[in-house]
């Protein structure tokens, strides 16, 4: 069973509640056509698991395969510089099946985020590094393709279907409350 090497910290883009018994940690590619589907179902599994389940994304963009999930990535980190990563993260897998640099401009310019020093970023490659780090933590947890999920740590190897995940999450959960008794995990 492949485990989550690269640990969470503060840096790390985390959606939910930072006090839930349940972290899925998700090393997605903002062009990939799998982690586009993925996220109805993640979105759906905080629904369901409310204050029980954090989400944390990290980058692993599959350049070879999507040429603009690097930049992509690095527009999302210029995003999160602004306080905006969530919206820039939904936008861009919203706009998908037609990403492009004009796109990626277009959807900061509707989130009044500053174009000029977004194209001055990623022409200096301010935020490469940042999703670079998080591509190395994937590749030491042994993430070779995406979307790719860890649920408290641990590599989801099942289907990204919201009955494996949910099933993951509980099992996760009950792991969780066994350590800590005073708060059950539900759907709700």
């Amino acid at each position: 069973m492949a485990m989550l090497r690269a640990p969470l910290t503060p840096r790390d883009h985390r959606r939910g509640d930072p006090d839930a018994p349940v972290v899925l940690v998700e090393y997605g590619d903002f062009q990939c056509p799998y982690c586009a589907a993925a996220e109805p179902v993640v979105e759906s599994l905080l629904q369901a698991y409310g204050h029980d389940t954090q989400l944390v994304f990290r980058h692993f963009p599959l350049t070879q395969a999507h040429p603009l999930a690097e930049t992509a990535a690095e527009a999302a980190e210029f995003a999160d510089e602004h306080g905006a990563f969530w919206a820039m993260h939904d936008a861009l897998f919203a706009n998908q099946p037609r990403l492009s640099l004009p796109v990626i401009f277009a959807i900061a310019g509707a989130m009044n985020l500053p174009q000029q020093e977004l194209r001055e970023a990623l022409e200096a490659g301010t935020y490469a590094r940042r999703v670079r780090e998080d591509f190395i933590g994937g590749v030491r947890s042994g993430v070779n393709g995406t979307p790719c999920f860890f649920v408290n740590g641990v590599r989801h190897d099942g289907a990204y279907s919201f009955e494996a995940l949910s099933a993951a999450i509980l099992a996760a959960g009950a792991a969780a409350v066994e350590d800590q008794p005073t708060r059950p995990l539900h759907a709700g």
